[in-house]
């Protein structure tokens, strides 16, 4: 007998695949994703992990993971592109026939082939399963499309703590509800998701709630930062909000309108002798509405120490941290500075423009503490500031409890998740599982 033929043979490595809206620089998001690569390695030291995302190569950098497109038709074309080739309706059906279709078919067998030796594919958290400027062609349908090539490949399609609804479109409903009822195993991050799908057909009778997978990594906190002088700190989470139309249609009119009065609330805590810095939780879509702010201060001719606010470039989910980490309490409108506020024992107020903020308020007890922004009242939300601050440390008592709550239920999760693999990585190797195809 040979050396080699005495050799055990090599078990091949679990592969991950973790599918979700990465590298586009939405903070919230990159964090999601850290919880569970983070988790992964926990339960399944030996897996290999890998992403399909939107922006591979920055997933790559920041997280380093293998990482691979969603499709590239989620990439903007260069300006003018779409219109080569004539405009009429004949034009455009050839165009379809002869270009698009091919192309597509093409994106499927990409898919196909990235997905070999792909034990689970997870839909990881964040909100793919809304409309919120997302329509049934563009990550709805890729997610159908990696959902039915999972299967084909005979991986293990989970859907995890996964955010849904609502969805306004027909076929959104259809493409999103047919992409569920593949999954082998589905959770979302709240009651509202389970009961807005049921509420539109879905069975979710046998589905899981878990909380949002951000809280499930514990966020590693700098060192004591210096403070402006021996002042309060509030964060100000900011958001370019100009309204939740699922078609992804801008007005203008709503985000002047949120400029005003969160302005006219910076206002009122600088007249307060508070140190106020500004935050945001996506680089890239977050652009214009701190210098508005700032602007629309000078504009009323109010006068402050400049010193009072605090405004800081922030590129990565570690600056977003460390920046809320240096606050007494937070008043946010984006969903994961509100997330990774309650996970740094920050009280918090706040903006809900979803039904998700709404949900994680009262999920944390702290549904008094939130309002929506329709109709934002500024009186209101400074009453609620007030209560919170004179109910800051027993809040903050509770805030701990609840957050490590969540964390050692999701452990649970991903015990539930993972045990499948786990067992098979323990059978002796001459006993086969159900593997997938490699």
């Amino acid at each position: 007998m040979t050396m080699e033929a005495m050799k055990p043979p090599r078990r091949a490595h679990t592969t991950v695949s973790l599918f979700g809206n990465f590298g586009t620089h939405n903070l919230g998001n990159e964090y999601t994703l850290q919880a569970i690569i983070h988790n992964v390695h926990k339960y399944l030291p030996h897996a290999k992990v890998n992403c399909i995302c939107t922006s591979p190569r920055e997933v790559t950098a920041s997280h380093q993971v293998p990482a691979f497109p969603i499709s590239d038709r989620l990439v903007k074309a260069p300006a003018g592109e779409e219109r080569r080739g004539g405009n009429g309706a004949v034009a455009k059906f050839i165009r379809r026939l002869l270009v698009r279709l091919p192309r597509e078919l093409a994106r499927w067998v990409e898919a196909f082939r990235t997905l070999k030796g792909t034990r689970m594919l997870v839909m990881t958290g964040t909100g793919m399963l809304g409309d919120f400027g997302i329509g049934p062609f563009d990550l709805h349908y890729e997610i159908l499309k990696w959902s039915l090539l999972a299967k084909a490949r005979r991986s293990k399609l989970l859907f995890v703590s996964v955010g849904a609804g609502p969805i306004a479109h027909p076929l959104s409903r259809m493409i999103v509800q047919w992409a569920l009822s593949l999954a082998d195993y589905r959770s979302y991050r709240d009651d509202f998701s389970k009961h807005y799908l049921a509420s539109i057909g879905f069975d979710t009778q046998n589905d899981f709630v878990y909380p949002d997978l951000a809280f499930s990594l514990k966020p590693e906190l700098p060192a004591p930062s210096r403070r402006n002088g021996g002042g309060r700190v509030v964060g100000l989470g900011l958001m370019d909000y100009y309204g939740n139309d699922p078609t992804g249609n801008s007005s203008e009119a709503t985000y002047q309108q949120y400029l005003e009065k969160v302005t006219t609330f910076l206002a009122w805590l600088l007249e307060r002798k508070y140190a106020v810095r500004l935050l945001i939780g996506d680089a890239t879509y977050d652009t214009r509405i701190r210098g508005d702010v700032v602007k629309k201060l000078q504009e009323r001719a109010f006068r402050y120490d400049e010193r009072q606010i605090v405004e800081e470039p922030v590129g990565s989910v570690e600056e977003l941290i460390d920046q809320l980490a240096a606050t007494d309490a937070v008043v946010a409108t984006r969903f994961h500075n509100l997330v990774l506020a309650l996970m740094l024992n920050k009280p918090v107020v706040a903006l809900s423009y979803h039904e998700k903020i709404a949900s994680l308020m009262a999920g944390a007890g702290m549904a008094e503490y939130c309002q929506s922004i329709h109709g934002l009242e500024v009186d209101l939300l400074v009453q609620q500031f007030v209560k919170l601050e004179q109910n800051s440390q027993i809040l903050k008592s509770s805030l701990k409890q609840t957050v490590e709550k969540y964390r050692e239920t999701l452990d649970r999760q991903y015990v539930r998740i993972f045990r499948d693999v786990v067992e098979a990585e323990q059978r002796p190797h001459g006993r086969k599982g159900t593997g997938t195809d490699g």
